[in-house]
């Protein structure tokens, strides 16, 4: 009977030790890493460059979920978490954040967090804002043009090298890989475009004025840049009235935004509706890379 109480006590212990040991295991997975620079990021897209130049030095956290449209975003508490143990603040700037922006100092637990304008030197497109007011506002999707994502991601590199010195040769590197990248894309598609029949392609969501400039074409789109209500009567006909014209065979939908009005001008007009992404949420098994080549092949079938 002794050695059966033994035994059970033992069984207990173990137990006990066990379990201390997966809640400990637990609390140093979700603990921050102290050899890692830990930078949090206001969305996807920003997330993707600065994990392309970071790579394995860096841990980084969003504060605008992954599925998330990013206009218009207003962060909770539980968003600014992300900003728990960060160095860094890395956002988009071009007003796309601008109204949360003040809270992020507050909300850090650290004097010391720096805040990084990713768009900083760049040229943004002047956009048709508030007419009461009679504001231009600049359009922010400078991520999805190869020249923005270059200018982004090198202005992330400068930011990792002042806050981690130690690495600056690896981001270096790291930056000149991904630097090379996007140049193959531009040498790619700026000779396709260059053979391209039409010049013009029909979108959703007014999210590509930038990429557009890379390689001179001319985007078209029901919504604005800024998603800032339904279109008028009047500019659907006029887009409607302009695709029949020109031939126009398909209109993009972006994944991040209602396709309704889209679908019903493909229809009207006998075009396909052909999915883009605006990489406010990475597409699932695609990198950045695969993504802006994916949207620069759809872009470039539609204008043939």
């Amino acid at each position: 009977m002794k050695k059966v109480l033994s035994i059970c006590l033992i069984l207990c212990l173990s137990i006990f030790m066990l379990a201390g040991c997966s809640k400990q295991e637990t609390k140093t997975t979700n603990a921050p890493s102290p050899d890692k620079l830990h930078v949090a990021v206001s969305f996807s897209a920003i997330k993707e460059l600065t994990k392309a130049i970071g790579k394995d030095h860096v841990a980084i956290s969003l504060i605008i979920p992954d599925g998330t449209e990013p206009h218009n975003f207003q962060p909770t508490i539980k968003n600014l978490k992300a900003l728990n143990n960060a160095k860094l603040f890395i956002y988009n700037g071009f007003g796309l954040e601008d109204a949360w922006l003040d809270k992020v100092s507050s909300a850090a637990d650290s004097n010391a967090l720096v805040k990084v304008d990713a768009s900083k030197g760049a040229a943004p497109i002047l956009l048709q804002g508030d007419e009461a007011e009679g504001k231009k506002v600049n359009d922010p999707h400078l991520w999805l043009s190869l020249n923005g994502a270059e200018l982004e991601s090198k202005n992330i590199e400068t930011a990792l090298i002042t806050a981690d010195p130690a690495h600056k040769d690896d981001y270096e590197k790291n930056y000149q890989e991904f630097r090379q990248k996007l140049e193959d894309l531009k040498t790619e598609y700026a000779a396709k475009f260059a053979k391209s029949k039409r010049k013009d392609f029909i979108t959703g969501h007014a999210a590509f004025g930038y990429l557009a400039k890379d390689f001179n074409l001319e985007q078209k789109s029901v919504s604005d840049a800024l998603l800032s209500g339904e279109p008028s009567a009047k500019k659907l006909k006029e887009l409607t009235d302009y695709c029949k014209a020109n031939k126009v065979t398909t209109i993009f939908v972006e994944d991040m935004v209602s396709p309704k009005v889209s679908e019903t001008l493909a229809n009207e007009v006998n075009a396909k509706a052909v999915k883009i992404y605006t990489l406010e949420s990475l597409p699932e098994n695609m990198t950045y890379i695969d993504a802006l080549k994916y949207n620069l092949e759809k872009i470039y079938a539609s204008l043939n």
